[in-house]
């Protein structure tokens, strides 16, 4: 038996795996439960882990680019729609997707997986310019190489996006967290989509989508090795994600913290085309082509990615 380290988020869809309940084959597995900016800073300068959670913008980069030290499975821990996240300034005439064109936004990182899917999605599906836009980051986790014509560059120290957003310095900030003046509301800051929920739920209808942000993968060197583990570690991460979406159904004990979770989790999983978290490499194909296309798009990559260099040979088949 070997042993191998893991670093992932602490989810339904992961604890199984981190607890011990369901083994990855016959490893031994020490796990390490983290915030996910803190394990992608690891893996990409360190590389700590044998098996670890990434950013998807961030594996496309660094496939591009030679130097990825990982090899992704088609296990997707964190899937999200991302038109919650967009906050714009109230009193600059922002009324919809397309009077972004022109203005300044702030990301925490243009790297980030989120923000490549609001840029995709607001060039694709709302028809909005991105050359119009300027770019303002509140650092990168790897260094950015992006072609003339990109308007993006990183704050100066001490400056942050929620203080530059509560005094009207930039016009709009996309994040998966809220701005703390959004919350407070100590400024003029709104989402952009009121009823993100509906516009979500038209965007998943129209495309099919929904979004994928994070995968798991394995170091290179050890997949090389060990032929059978990337398929030991699609089966065990399915099987814990199976087990997390059979107990939204079960109504006897509500496994989850909410009163009419039962009803939400049939009526979610009808509109998902009955699997409300799909894993694998098929079944999400067009989604990751997508993304490989707003890489090239944003500038993160030179060239563009097939998504078979994404994940390893064995798991094509998913």
């Amino acid at each position: 038996m070997t042993k191998l380290t893991l670093a992932c988020t602490r989810s339904d869809r992961t604890q199984p795996i981190l607890d011990g309940r369901i083994a990855i084959g016959e490893q031994e597995i020490i796990a390490t439960a983290g915030e996910p900016e803190d394990l992608f800073r690891i893996a990409m300068r360190d590389a700590q882990y044998d098996i670890t959670e990434l950013s998807m913008a961030s594996h496309i980069l660094s496939v591009a680019r030679g130097d990825s030290r990982y090899i992704g499975v088609p296990v997707y821990p964190s899937r999200a729609f991302r038109h919650s996240a967009i906050y714009i300034r109230t009193d600059r005439g922002i009324t919809g997707p397309k009077d972004l064109a022109g203005r300044t936004i702030g990301v925490p990182e243009y790297q980030q997986t989120a923000a490549m899917w609001v840029r995709g999605m607001m060039r694709t599906y709302y028809g909005v310019p991105m050359s119009t836009i300027c770019w303002r980051s509140a650092g990168e986790r790897t260094p950015l190489s992006l072609p003339p014509g990109i308007d993006m560059q990183v704050i100066p120290e001490g400056e942050t996006l929620e203080g530059m957003l509560a005094e009207g310095r930039i016009d709009a900030f996309i994040g998966p967290r809220p701005p703390a003046c959004f919350l407070d509301g100590s400024a003029p800051v709104a989402r952009l989509f009121p009823n993100s929920r509906a516009e979500e739920e038209a965007y998943c209808r129209a495309t099919g989508f929904f979004p994928i942000m994070h995968c798991i993968a394995i170091r290179r060197t050890l997949a090389e090795d060990q032929p059978g583990l990337a398929m030991a570690v699609f089966n065990a991460f399915t099987a814990a994600k199976d087990r997390a979406v059979a107990d939204l159904s079960l109504g006897n004990v509500l496994r989850v913290s909410l009163p009419w979770i039962v009803a939400e989790a049939a009526a979610q999983t009808e509109m998902m085309g009955g699997d409300p978290w799909p894993y694998g490499f098929t079944r999400n194909r067009a989604e990751l082509d997508a993304m490989c296309r707003y890489a090239k798009a944003d500038g993160l990559t030179a060239h563009p990615v097939a998504v078979e260099e994404l994940f390893e040979r064995s798991t094509h088949g998913t």
